[in-house]
């Protein structure tokens, strides 16, 4: 797929972090970008900066992913591109026990379906909703009709301990991504996903610079976190590469994760 303002995009979670970086890198190849988030200072912010549309979404809203998904084609056109970026995290053993009382604690069920909604089911909300409308479109000469590239995490793979339900929802994406990709082949649209390690984004922004340099002393090569912009040159390249299509990939300087 070449990349020029013929081509529209979508990014979720796009206000910050790794889906900003990607709708900079877009836009900068003339690409037409709408961003989907719930930071309205942010996303209009970024919007106004790479001439694109800011879309208020929550991606475990049917009808605000409708809305966003028609504010944003009113405005830019049909986009051929999605990314999906929009996710939370958070950290509760299985079962735990009280440090004073020895009390025993059940994992709250609610924060499991809450992240499971947000990670899994938003990011497959948006590529069948996308991919619908990518079927309208008439395909590229390089046969390309739209590409679609998910976000997942290393803890799809390397877990650690009190990520039950965020290693459930990046597995998840792991797991449908070559689906996806099978189920939309006959209609020229390709799908992959990137297992990001441990990058420097806002989310990390708030933790104290030496647990960030401890983090980082245990990358191999380079030591250091992962930079957003290196996130959205491997989308790109997902996007550009016609052949790349159905495949999930750790961008994470050789960590594997610990326990803890």
């Amino acid at each position: 797929m070449k990349l020029d303002s013929s081509i529209s995009a979508v990014i979720t979670g796009g206000a910050s972090g790794l889906g900003a970086a990607t709708a900079r890198l877009l836009a900068s190849h003339g690409v037409r970008v709408g961003i989907f988030d719930l930071n309205e200072e942010l996303g209009e912010a970024l919007a106004k900066e790479i001439g694109g549309v800011f879309c208020k979404v929550n991606v475990t809203s049917s009808p605000e992913v409708d809305a966003g998904f028609a504010k944003s084609r009113a405005a830019i056109g049909q986009e051929r591109i999605l990314v999906n970026c929009a996710g939370v995290g958070g950290s509760v053993k299985t079962v735990s026990r009280d440090k004073q009382t020895r009390e025993i604690k059940e994992y709250p069920l609610d924060n499991f379906e809450r992240i499971i909604q947000v990670n899994l089911i938003g990011t497959f909300r948006c590529i069948t909703k996308s991919a619908a409308g990518m079927l309208k479109l008439e395909a590229l000469p390089d046969g390309d009709r739209g590409a679609i590239v998910n976000t997942a995490s290393v803890a799809a793979e390397d877990g650690q301990i009190g990520q039950a339900a965020y290693t459930a929802s990046k597995a998840g994406i792991v797991g449908i991504t070559l689906t996806v990709a099978r189920d939309l082949s006959s209609e020229g649209i390709r799908c992959n996903t990137i297992l990001p390690g441990i990058f420097d984004t806002p989310l990390l922004a708030r933790a104290p610079e030496n647990v960030k340099a401890a983090l980082a002393a245990q990358v191999p090569f380079p030591r250091r976190l992962g930079r957003p912009e290196e996130y959205a040159h491997l989308a790109h390249t997902m996007i550009t590469n016609g052949y790349f299509n159905g495949e999930d990939v750790r961008l994470d300087g050789a960590i594997r994760m610990a326990p803890r």
